[in-house]
């Protein structure tokens, strides 16, 4: 077997299931041996897209899943999309072929490329090594939630393995660590001290979601998410929605009042608290997380519990069955009233800024969220539409959500929802990207067409990079490098084979009901003309800054 078989084999014999990427000269080999182990292929129109796909398909199917790469161009095409996911903790292994010749017109530094952006850098240079190394990198992805860069040069790719090289070793999965007792009994004492405490669950948490809502409904607590974990508890009476910058002024004031505070699986970063407002005076900090380096990263905290999220809040629930409520806690009738009245943005009075030929953005979502059936799963863009989406389109669990937003790179929202709409055929895939990002990302139409996915893009189309007339715009700067002409987006849907409708109005909107109550043999493209208006959330982001 030559090097490329193996590593293929391996990487399929530990659980690999798909793969991504742009097929060149110098990863066509591995790429078609990843098929003939079992491992499916999806061809995609760009590099950096691929690496997006994998990253959300990762994070959806919760399996560590592959990218290949052509080398120098290849890889460096896929740069903001290996640092999205680096930053993410995404488990990812990137096939990268790698010109070795430093006169390669291909010649890069592929190590400090990887580095750079956080990625775990590899190499294979010794066939002998091929199955120990490909072990060690989906291993490495896997274990601590990495991005992987496993670098395969091309004079080595085909030379042949010797009998004792084509073997992996078994794997060993990492025991987490167990919270200590001491740290199970001081966070007791602080549930049993607190009489309004809201738990706040991250992307540690996401397999988690039944521990930390019984504990929840133990202790009193209110429960919320980060942006990366919406939909955790979409069916919890109790739920805010997402703690930060996307909370709904009833859910910042039910999060600001309370006396105790803690992040599951969730650093409690600047957006989840909103630059610390979200914290009341003299309230309490306490944060769960499987990773002793993470407590304390972002902000000052009262208490650290190292461990995983479920089994802590499994350990801290049976500590506190002794030490049971004398109240209601957050849980309290005058906290139901405020729920009941209506926590998410759409139940607030909202007004409506739509114009003879604009939409209003909110009015716009909350429409579709009511025409889209239920069962969907929402990939969002950077940019400053991002929020309405987040907040107005309903998902049915955390599987139905995918943030890539770690690098804040516009562009990536497409690929975003391809990747997840490859880990959840069985739900409507809905992209909602801004005009300059979908733009950006345009090529990938061609991938969802091709792959027959159900899927629902919607542009909300200002004309402009909305954030930098927003930020900018007040202070009388000069805005014609940020604003464009207007821009048919519906037409380019046609072109690559979508279905396409011009929104101005809700009565546009008839048309997409038409298209999901019909057969949806091919994908939809709204083209939304969204009225320009500033956005709270990135005006903090700006303010972040």
């Amino acid at each position: 077997m030559r090097v490329v078989d193996v590593v293929a084999t391996t990487l399929a014999d530990r659980g690999v299931v798909r793969a991504f990427g742009v097929v060149g000269s110098g990863n066509f080999h591995v790429t078609n041996a990843l098929r003939t182990a079992g491992v499916e292929f999806v061809a995609t129109r760009h590099e950096c897209g691929a690496t997006t796909m994998a990253d959300a398909h990762a994070r959806i199917s919760r399996t560590v899943t592959v990218v290949t790469l052509h080398q120098g161009c290849g890889l460096t095409n896929a740069m903001t999309g290996l640092a999205e996911a680096a930053k993410s903790r995404t488990p990812l292994v990137v096939l990268a072929a790698e010109a070795t010749n430093p006169h390669s017109n291909f010649f890069v530094d592929q190590d400090a490329l990887a580095t750079s952006v956080g990625a775990v850098a590899m190499r294979l240079d010794d066939p002998a090594d091929a199955a120990t190394t490909a072990a060690a990198a989906f291993d490495t992805a896997r274990d601590e939630r990495r991005t992987v860069v496993l670098n395969l040069p091309l004079p080595v790719q085909d030379l042949p393995v010797p009998t004792d090289g084509g073997e992996a070793p078994a794997r060993v999965a990492p025991t987490p660590p167990e919270p200590t007792s001491d740290h199970v009994a001081a966070l007791v004492d602080e549930l049993a001290r607190a009489t309004r405490p809201v738990f706040v669950a991250g992307r540690g948490a996401r397999d988690a979601g039944p521990q930390v809502a019984a504990l929840a409904a133990d202790a009193g607590a209110l429960l919320a998410t980060s942006a990366v974990a919406n939909g955790l508890f979409h069916d919890d009476p109790w739920a805010l929605g997402i703690s930060g910058g996307f909370s709904s002024p009833t859910a910042a004031e039910l999060i600001r009042d309370a006396d105790l505070v803690v992040g599951w699986g969730c650093t409690l970063n600047m957006w989840t608290m909103r630059h610390g407002r979200l914290l009341g005076p003299g309230a309490r900090v306490v944060q769960v997380d499987l990773e002793v380096d993470a407590l304390g990263s972002q902000r000052s905290i009262d208490l650290g519990v190292v461990g995983d999220v479920g089994a802590v809040a499994t350990a801290v629930r049976q500590a506190l069955e002794g030490r049971p409520r004398a109240d209601a806690g957050y849980r309290d009738d005058q906290t139901r009233a405020r729920l009941d009245a209506g926590v998410r943005w759409r139940d607030h009075d909202l007004v409506d800024t739509s114009t003879t030929d604009r939409i209003d953005p909110h009015v716009l979502t909350i429409a579709l969220d009511d025409l889209l059936p239920a069962e969907r799963v929402v990939g969002v863009d950077s940019g400053n539409f991002m929020g309405h989406p987040s907040v107005d389109l309903s998902v049915p669990d955390e599987d139905g959500f995918c943030f890539t937003q770690a690098f804040q790179s516009i562009g990536l929202g497409l690929a975003t929802t391809i990747g997840a709409a490859l880990a959840r055929p069985d739900r409507l895939a809905v992209a909602a990207l801004g005009d300059g990002g979908g733009l950006m990302g345009v090529a990938e139409l061609e991938t969802v067409v091709r792959l027959g996915l159900d899927m629902v893009v919607v542009v909300y189309n200002d004309d402009a990079y909305g954030a930098e007339v927003h930020h900018f715009g007040p202070d009388g700067h000069d805005l014609a490098t940020v604003e464009f002409p207007d821009t048919d987006v519906a037409a380019i849907g046609r072109g690559f084979g979508f279905e396409a409708v011009t929104v101005r109005s809700v009565e546009h909107l008839d048309a997409v009901a038409e298209w999901v109550a019909g057969p949806r043999d091919r994908p939809l493209l709204v083209d939304a003309k969204v009225v320009a208006e500033p956005s709270w959330w990135l005006e903090e982001a700006f303010r972040g800054h």
